[in-house]
């Protein structure tokens, strides 16, 4: 390359290196009043040490990355297709979050489960070393430029899967030279729609397939496997007006408590996405009528709640089969959560406004399937019209469903592509 682009590379290796650095720093500083960084910290140290005890010293291992929950969900059909084709195959499962490592650390379809190392050169040669890695698939929005480059430089084939680009993200700005050449690490890129295809032909990164979002195929596998719960269901009989809220912020809460308060004829189902005390003494707060924790209800007192309090992880996919109507939460902070995870029970999904990140968000919308709010007045009229016109209900659920069903399958395309499984 010339001169003056091999400069500004080393350049931006060095600024890369040091913001990864400074990042890591910061995790540790506030970690001692911080739960989510204490236990990204926590799991940072014990990561090598975990591996030297567990690890094949002939590694081959497939190496799946998933930055967190959402994203390895949407590799979940995957990984179990492939373990079930090839039981003999090593999986080496990675979170960065702790959200994902925490809820999944003890998934029986991998044979490693740990955080990913801190994406600087020391530590990316040594977890390769340890792993040896026969192949590397990253979901969605992983573009870690250390690992990307070593898995080159040792010739491991390294592919993403449920990628999305938009025209705004650094690879394409003309500043972007250095995150370009990253893209080029991949073997193959598999992304969800066209106009990621022609993002990337334009800078030259052409090994690249339409295969859909593997996240639809995950909610159709869910949706057949939700659990009845008995509480839940006691809670709600009687009842034909119960929205389910789920991954719910502060903000978000603010928008639906409010409206839950001033309406006897509803009941709330909520499910926050953090659960710690300091979040839940805030929701229980904010509510006006009787509630109650999942953790401490039983039929009877479920009964005589209008809020069920989800305060336990792993349920809230089972939970929007026993709502009418959906929020997912996440919109008013860093984009939303998972809405295709309501929206296969036939439900309506309203959100928050920072959405457009989101295919299925956008597509919903412009479908009548999805519907956004940015505050309480546009979140009452619509849940008015919701509650006073059933046949409206039923219509905007039905558009939901049959839009996630008509989108499944690009699972299968991988499967087929990437390992020939048919």
């Amino acid at each position: 390359m010339p001169y003056g682009r091999e400069k500004n590379s080393v350049y931006m290796r060095l600024l890369y290196n040091f913001g990864i650095y400074c990042y890591k720093q910061a995790v540790s500083l506030v970690a001692a009043r911080n739960p989510k960084a204490r236990k990204l910290s926590d799991g940072q140290k014990n990561i090598f040490a975990y591996l030297e005890k567990n690890v094949d010293p002939q590694g081959g291992y497939l190496w799946i990355h998933a930055s967190s929950l959402g994203e390895f969900e949407q590799g979940r059909p995957m990984i179990e297709a492939v373990k079930k084709a090839y039981p003999e195959k090593k999986i080496l499962i990675t979170f960065f979050s702790p959200s994902g490592y925490e809820v999944r650390k003890d998934y029986r379809g991998a044979d490693l489960i740990c955080y990913l190392p801190f994406d600087l050169p020391g530590n990316v040669e040594r977890f390769l070393d340890l792993v040896k890695p026969s192949q590397a698939i990253f979901i969605k929005y992983e573009f870690w430029a250390n690992y990307l480059n070593a898995l080159k430089r040792r010739g491991v084939p390294t592919y993403i899967i449920s990628a999305i680009f938009r025209p705004s993200q650094i690879f394409f700005r003309p500043y972007g030279g250095y995150f370009r050449r990253i893209l080029r690490n991949f073997t193959h890129l598999y992304v969800q729609d066209e106009a990621s295809r022609t993002l990337l032909s334009g800078i030259g990164v052409n090994a690249v397939s339409v295969v859909g979002d593997t996240r639809f195929d995950r909610v159709m596998d869910i949706r057949l496997q939700a659990k009845k719960l008995l509480v839940v269901e006691a809670f709600v009989k009687g009842c034909d007006n119960v929205l389910v809220a789920g991954s719910s912020w502060p903000k978000d809460e603010d928008i639906f408590i409010d409206y839950f308060n001033r309406h006897p004829e509803m009941k709330l189902i909520l499910a926050p996405h953090e659960i710690h005390e300091a979040h839940l003494h805030s929701i229980r707060t904010k509510l006006k009528r009787p509630y109650v924790l999942y953790s401490q209800a039983t039929e009877q007192s479920a009964v005589n709640a209008d809020c069920l309090i989800i305060d336990c992880f792993g349920l809230l996919s089972s939970m929007y089969p026993y709502g009418r109507m959906a929020y997912v939460g996440g919109g008013f902070g860093a984009g939303i959560h998972n809405i295709a995870e309501a929206a296969v029970y036939g439900v309506p999904v309203i959100f928050g406004p920072n959405y457009h990140r989101f295919k299925e968000a956008r597509d919903l919308i412009s479908l009548r399937g999805g519907f956004t709010v940015s505050e309480p007045q546009t979140f009452k009229r619509l849940m008015d019209k919701f509650l006073l016109d059933s046949a409206y209900l039923k219509s905007s659920g039905d558009i939901a469903v049959r839009y996630i069903e008509s989108h499944a399958g690009a699972t299968k395309k991988i499967l087929a592509h990437l390992f020939d499984i048919k």
